[in-house]
């Protein structure tokens, strides 16, 4: 099964990356973005969506659901309009471009990202290295809680746990994708988080600290289109509340077909299609919530601000609740964490018959 997975893995990359190669292709055919642009696109973007229904592995399906299903394809819908990441002035060459469309990376803003690098302090690459490090043994001590012990734990406790090991390994996988791109190319990356515990409004979280590479595909593939119809209808002062709520909705939707990843036990099939729409409805509470503290701060007008003392413990205590409430309960019900478990001691088995044969 293992071994079977792993080719699955490596031939879905392998297509990927020819989509990724034929996409730059079109870039450069097809040099106005537009209409003609999407088309030619098109059977790239929906096959980088379907790829990942060949994995059926909790460490290599919903990664390949994230990075390929939801932000390859978006990138590439924002490509076909000579938008987002991946158009660039000169064009990015092939080794960029492939690098852009598949990691959840950014490059910091480069007049011309081909030839321009920035250093980075070695102190800087030393302290991630160090955090990395312990972000590593901090996600390998979770596992061990998972399983027949978790039932002995009293819920919230197990909630929190699997929290903090979903922001853990978050920011291990990130940082190790980052840190890899970065040593290769000699450049210098955006964050992927901005110390989110430090939030001290939901719009500071979400905008500025939470997951800034999402952040910044949604922005101009949702946000942006939904604020330019919007403004003529409710005024360009107030478009950007319908924009928040549509951005979080899609956002929603995206977290769903991750979540029903970690579910599948087939490849190529759709058994086991139950949404709960928990992820949803996180999303949507944010959303809604996030749009009334806009709008309140327009009406405001910045005239009153919540002390710093105040709005960050509030901040955090709503995040951490609603997403013990609906998100981390989703996530733990699809069988991520003990699947997660499952298939590490697989591994780990196959590999010891391995060395004694």
């Amino acid at each position: 099964m293992i071994e079977g997975e792993v080719n699955n893995f490596i031939m879905v990359w392998m297509v990927a990356t020819a989509s990724f190669c034929y996409s730059h292709a079109v870039g450069k055919l097809v040099t106005n973005g537009g209409k003609a642009r999407l088309v030619a696109l098109f059977p790239a973007i929906v096959l980088l969506f379907l790829l990942p229904l060949r994995l059926t592995s909790a460490h290599l399906g919903p990664p390949s659901t994230f990075l390929l299903g939801w932000l390859s394809t978006f990138k590439l819908l924002l490509f076909a309009f000579h938008k987002g990441p991946l158009s660039s002035n000169p064009p990015l060459s092939l080794p960029y471009f492939l690098i852009l469309a598949s990691l959840p990376i950014t490059f910091q803003h480069l007049k011309d990202p081909n030839s321009q690098t920035i250093p980075d302090p070695h102190n800087n690459k030393t302290r991630q290295i160090y955090r990395l490090g312990l972000m590593a043994i901090l996600s390998a001590c979770f596992f061990p809680l998972y399983g027949e012990k978790q039932d002995s734990f009293y819920p919230v406790f197990t909630l929190l746990l699997i929290s903090l090991h979903m922001y853990v390994s978050m920011e291990l996988v990130f940082g190790l994708a980052s840190v890899a791109v970065s040593k290769l190319l000699h450049i210098k990356l955006d964050p992927h988080f901005d110390k989110p515990y430090l939030s001290t409004s939901l719009q500071d979280f979400w905008g500025r600290r939470w997951n800034i590479m999402v952040n910044r595909v949604l922005h101009p593939t949702v946000y942006d289109p939904v604020v330019r119809v919007s403004s003529h209808v409710v005024g360009r002062k107030w478009a950007p509340l319908p924009a928040v709520m549509a951005t979080f909705a899609v956002s929603g939707l995206m977290h769903e077909l991750v979540f029903y990843s970690f579910k599948r036990e087939k490849p190529n099939t759709l058994e086991r299609w139950e949404p709960s729409w928990d992820s949803l409805c996180f999303f949507l509470i944010h959303g809604a919530c996030l749009t009334m503290e806009i709008g309140v701060k327009k009406k405001l007008g910045g005239r009153w601000r919540v002390p710093k003392a105040v709005s960050l413990p509030l901040t955090v205590a709503f995040v951490v609740s609603t997403g013990l409430w609906l998100f981390v309960p989703a996530l733990a019900r699809c069988g991520a964490f003990v699947k997660g478990k499952r298939e590490s001691l697989a591994v780990v088995d196959y590999v010891r018959t391995l060395a004694l044969t």
